[in-house]
């Protein structure tokens, strides 16, 4: 499907709206917790209240089907509100109070607060998987706004006019409720990206992609003469680990399950998962079969995504010691067929580097093991994954235990009997992991925690109380959450 045309923008526009971040920061910066989140519930409002409109326009633009861009744009409102709520609830801010003792040994001990304070405009990167949820007012957005930065968007090619659409929406609902001008805007163009990313007034970066172009934009970042920090979720294989016990239990339920979480979305999820590891002999061949047979084909998002997995899924096809175990006829135009490969341990440790690559798109593979011990040896063969998944039977807990020590250094988030399509929008979730997986394995760009990567902490020492940010303060009427000379209370400092 082709997506309207939507020029790059120029130069001189790019430096407009960066000097409106620049601006706009130690504004935005110094906005109360509560008017920030009565603007992040103003956005979802409005985007809510125009779900319709942009549901159409990413239909066109993305063939995603519209029950699921309906969910994801109450996805995306919905992660605006729970930042809302973070933001009234204030933890996040880290405060720690230790009051002047001048008794303290071996030298008297100064008045100490320490909060995180926003960290400076943040460019994001939008997602072509998810027009909405990890594009425009996706995560990212949502939480350095949340923290206070202003954001800088560049719209991802796949879906211009709903971007370009999105953001008029955000910016007249985040400007409308009181936040300052240039505080939000969105750019267009690949090379526009990265000379933005070059702007010294950006402060930090997000990103949502492949392998390749978070590698480059990493390394952009880091080379810069003052380094950013920059926050890239890439690429994640997400194996899957089943033992001979659960393949005994319910093998027929767990090879159905897989093929529905590896086709989901016609397998364009970020925790798609890539590869199933089996017991030798497990007896799931004609259960799998039927089960990809079952899938119809999808389109992808465009037609360079299509042409990749199709390359990708050659060249695993290709391997020696691979071999199809099911395949759906793509048919006309630009569908793609779901796929599913086997092969051995030996196969896969032979040619790492060319078996474990990733596939984005509706193609997985079988990898047969003899022996816990191979189990093993398969899970230290990994580099970083958002995900690894463990099925086993409750009587083999201290069967498994080995391996989820070794998934625990390998992946964000473990999943147990169930599958890692699906992210949930909460406190706990952690939607990260060791590179390649992102770039910076102790964030999540998912749940209320995302907020840490656009905060920094301060030190205020000895200042006086009306300079102090009333978090800082002696008395906490607002009740945040804070670590008074060493203990966690709500409450005031004594003798306030």
């Amino acid at each position: 499907m082709t997506a309207p045309v939507v020029p790059d923008t120029d130069a001189a526009t790019l430096g407009r709206v960066l000097g409106g971040l620049a601006a706009s920061a130690p504004v935005l910066a110094d906005t109360g917790r509560a008017e920030r989140a009565s603007a992040l519930r103003a956005v979802a409002d409005a985007l809510d209240a125009a779900t319709d409109e942009l549901v159409a326009l990413a239909t066109e633009e993305t063939a995603l089907p519209r029950p699921r861009l309906t969910g994801e744009v109450a996805r995306t409102t919905g992660q605006l509100r729970m930042f809302a709520a973070g933001l009234d609830e204030g933890s996040f801010l880290d405060v720690v109070i230790d009051p002047a003792d001048p008794s303290a040994t071996p030298v008297p001990r100064p008045d100490l607060r320490r909060m995180q304070v926003a960290l400076g405009p943040v460019l994001v990167f939008a997602a072509s998987n998810f027009p909405f949820a990890f594009s425009v007012a996706g995560g990212d957005t949502a939480s350095a706004l949340a923290a206070g930065c202003p954001v800088l968007v560049k719209a991802h090619p796949g879906h211009p006019a709903t971007s370009v659409r999105t953001a008029e929406i955000v910016r007249s609902a985040w400007e409308g409720a009181g936040m300052p001008a240039g505080s939000f805007g969105l750019v267009t163009g690949e090379q526009v990206g990265v000379q933005a990313l070059r702007d010294p007034r950006i402060a930090a970066a997000g990103f949502t992609g492949s392998l390749h172009g978070g590698a480059a934009l990493y390394r952009i970042a880091a080379e810069r003469e003052v380094p950013i920090p920059f926050y890239a979720e890439m690429g994640s294989l997400n194996p899957t680990f089943v033992t001979p016990g659960a393949v005994a239990a319910r093998g027929e339920e767990i090879a159905a399950g897989f093929v529905t979480s590896f086709t989901l979305g016609v397998g364009q999820f970020c925790t798609k998962p890539g590869l199933l590891f089996l017991p030798r002999g497990h007896g799931l061949e004609t259960a799998l079969e039927r089960a990809v047979g079952a899938v119809a084909p999808g389109r992808m998002l465009h037609e360079r995504i299509r042409t990749g997995h199709d390359a990708v899924r050659a060249e695993l096809a290709a391997l020696p010691g691979m071999r199809a175990v099911a395949a759906v006829e793509p048919g006309a135009g630009e569908l793609a067929g779901a796929t599913l490969l086997a092969t051995d341990l030996a196969t896969l440790l032979a040619d790492p580097d060319r078996v474990l690559t990733e596939c984005f798109g509706p193609t997985s593979v079988v990898v047969e093991y003899s022996g816990m011990d191979e189990v093993l040896t398969a899970a230290r063969a990994f580099g970083g994954n958002l995900t690894a998944t463990v099925h086993a039977e409750d009587d083999e807990v201290e069967l498994v235990r080995p391996l989820m020590r070794e998934l625990r250094d390998r992946a964000g988030r473990i999943v147990w009997n169930g599958w890692p399509t699906g992210v949930a929008v909460a406190w706990a979730m952690h939607h990260g992991g060791p590179w390649p997986a992102t770039s910076a394995p102790l964030h999540t760009s998912v749940g209320m925690t995302a907020i840490r990567r656009f905060l920094r902490p301060v030190t205020f020492q000895d200042v006086p109380a009306e300079l102090l940010d009333e978090a800082l303060q002696d008395r906490n009427p607002a009740g945040i959450p804070r670590r008074l000379d060493g203990v966690l209370s709500t409450g005031d400092l004594p003798g306030a």
